[in-house]
């Protein structure tokens, strides 16, 4: 049954055909490394993970004619005939936007037509912005092309409703003045 030629195994299951497990090995740095990453993934995991479900993009060769509003966050990289009313909007290089940009925070990369309102406004290097600008705080960087009026409205200011403003609601119809009123002196 033992044959006496093979040296002596401490693996009762080699004789039986089953592979002798593999011996461990010393750590290496790597799995240390891993070991101390979970440790801090799951706090910035969530904010992505919640910042991610609130951003919507307009891809890259899509064209796209209407109004987009909501309360998150809109990444443009195509093409937009239309105005934009939404927490943050980033236009990105080959982004283009033709309409009013209503937003907290605004970032251009690419081409806007048309009038902005926020309360932060960045215009990068690669930005083409045609149209007025009314925000809190204005960045522009050297190479931006910029055609149009800034105002500077603050909360205080008359002009900082347009910062808070709701979407335009109609008007209510004017009053008929064609009717006669008599008036009765009190006895």
């Amino acid at each position: 049954m033992f044959n006496k030629n093979k040296p002596l195994d401490s693996n009762p299951l080699s004789g039986l055909g089953i592979p002798k497990p593999p011996e461990p090995t010393a750590p290496t740095p790597a799995p240390a490394a891993a070991a101390a990453t979970p440790a801090r993934a799951p706090e910035p995991a969530r904010p992505a993970a919640a910042r991610s479900s609130s951003l919507s993009t307009l891809s890259a060769g899509v064209k796209y004619e209407g109004n987009i509003s909501g309360a998150g966050e809109l990444q443009v990289d195509g093409s937009l005939k239309g105005d934009i009313r939404v927490v943050r909007v980033v236009i990105g290089e080959g982004g283009a936007v033709e309409g009013t940009v209503h937003a907290d925070i605004l970032e251009v990369r690419g081409r806007v037509s048309g009038a902005i309102v926020a309360k932060q406004v960045k215009l990068f290097a690669t930005s083409r912005v045609e149209g007025d600008i009314t925000q809190e705080q204005l960045s522009i960087e050297q190479g931006a092309w910029f055609q149009g009026r800034c105002t500077q409205a603050k909360r205080d200011t008359p002009g900082a409703n347009m910062l808070e403003a709701p979407a335009p609601a109609e008007k209510p119809a004017p009053a008929k003045t064609d009717a006669k009123v008599e008036a009765k002196p009190a006895a």
